[in-house]
C-alpha cells in the first residue's frame, strides 16, 4: 500500500502547486508508517537504521517530502529547469544517477530516483558536512579536482594535442580512472563511480564562478567520456546547469555536442548521448 501511494504522490508532484507537497508528504509518510507497523494483525514499534531506510523507495520518497514540507529551503534550480530532469527520471527510474554537487535539491534528486542508485560528488568539505548532517541517508563523496577555472581556455585549446584526451584516449568510466595524462579526466574518484555505467548525469558543480575555483571542465569532459563509452543499451542523459556562463557553454559544445542537445530551458541544457562507434576520432562531436 505504501509504495502504491508513493507512486501516486510522484505523479501528482509536477501537476500540482508546490503547496501539494505537504499533503503528499503526510499521505506517503502515513502510508509508510501504517504498512511498516501493522504486522501479524497487531502493532509493532520499529526503528530502522538509516542504511536500511535508504534502500526502500517508499522511505526515500517520505524522507524527501517530509524534508521539503518542513523547511523554507527550495532547490537551486527553477521549477521549469527541474521539470526537464524530472521527466527523464520518471521515465528511466530506477536507474544509475550521478550528480555533481550537493545542495538544497539533493533530497529531491534522490527521491525522483527512488529505488535506484543516486550518488553525489561534492568538492567543498564544509558544505559536504552540512548537507550530510541534515540528510545522512544521501550517498555522497567528497572529491578533489585537478583543474582551476583560470585554466579553462588553455585546456580547451590544447586538449587535442594530448592523445590521452582525445576520444580514443579514455573510453568509458574505467578509462577515466587510468587516464592521469589527460588533465581533464577525473581521476581519483571513489571506485564505485568507475564501476558503474551511469544512465543519467547532472552537472551542477563544482564551483565555476571565480578563477581559483575548480570549474566544470573536467566534469563535462568526463561525462562525455562516460556516455560515449557506455556498453549497455540505450543512450545517456546528461544535464548541464549554468549554461549562461561562457566556460560551461564552450565545453558543452565541444564535448557534449550541439547535435545531441534535445532540450533546454532557463540555464539548463539536456543532452542525450549515444554510445560512440568510432573512438579514434579527433573530436567528440
Amino acid at each position: 500500500m505504501g509504495r502504491r501511494l508513493a507512486n501516486e504522490a510522484i505523479r501528482m508532484l509536477p501537476e500540482r502547486p508546490l503547496l501539494a507537497v505537504a499533503a503528499a508528504a503526510a499521505l506517503v509518510a502515513g502510508a509508510f508508517l501504517v504498512s511498516s507497523f501493522l504486522v501479524d494483525n497487531g502493532l509493532r514499534y520499529s526503528l530502522s537504521p538509516a542504511s536500511d531506510r535508504i534502500s526502500d523507495p517508499t522511505s526515500q520518497m517520505a524522507e524527501a517530502l517530509l524534508y521539503y514540507a518542513t523547511t523554507t529551503e527550495v532547490p537551486q534550480q527553477s521549477r521549469e529547469e527541474v521539470r526537464l530532469s524530472f521527466d527523464v527520471l520518471r521515465r528511466r527510474s530506477p536507474c544509475n544517477f550521478l550528480v555533481f554537487g550537493l545542495g538544497r535539491d539533493s533530497q529531491m534528486w534522490a527521491a525522483f530516483n527512488a529505488g535506484g542508485t543516486t550518488i553525489f560528488l561534492e568538492e567543498d568539505p564544509v558544505w559536504y558536512s552540512m548537507v550530510l548532517k541534515a540528510s545522512p541517508w544521501l550517498r555522497a563523496h567528497h572529491v578533489k579536482y585537478r583543474t582551476h577555472l583560470s585554466e579553462s581556455d588553455e585546456l580547451l585549446r590544447n586538449y587535442r594535442q594530448e592523445a590521452a584526451c582525445r576520444p580514443g584516449g579514455a573510453v568509458g568510466a574505467k578509462g577515466l580512472q587510468r587516464n592521469g595524462r589527460c588533465r581533464l579526466a577525473l581521476v581519483g574518484l571513489p571506485t564505485e563511480i568507475y564501476d558503474r555505467e551511469w544512465d543519467v548525469l547532472m552537472i551542477d558543480a563544482p564551483k565555476g564562478y571565480f578563477p581559483e575555483a575548480p570549474g566544470r571542465m573536467g566534469a563535462i569532459y568526463s561525462a562525455a567520456v562516460m556516455a560515449r563509452g557506455r556498453r549497455g543499451e540505450g543512450e545517456t542523459d546528461v544535464f548541464l546547469h549554468d549554461v549562461d556562463r561562457p566556460v560551461e557553454k564552450a565545453y558543452a559544445k565541444e564535448f557534449l555536442c550541439e547535435k545531441y542537445r534535445v532540450a533546454g530551458t532557463g540555464r539548463i541544457w539536456h543532452f542525450r548521448i549515444p554510445p560512440a562507434n568510432n573512438t579514434n576520432a579527433d573530436t567528440f562531436c
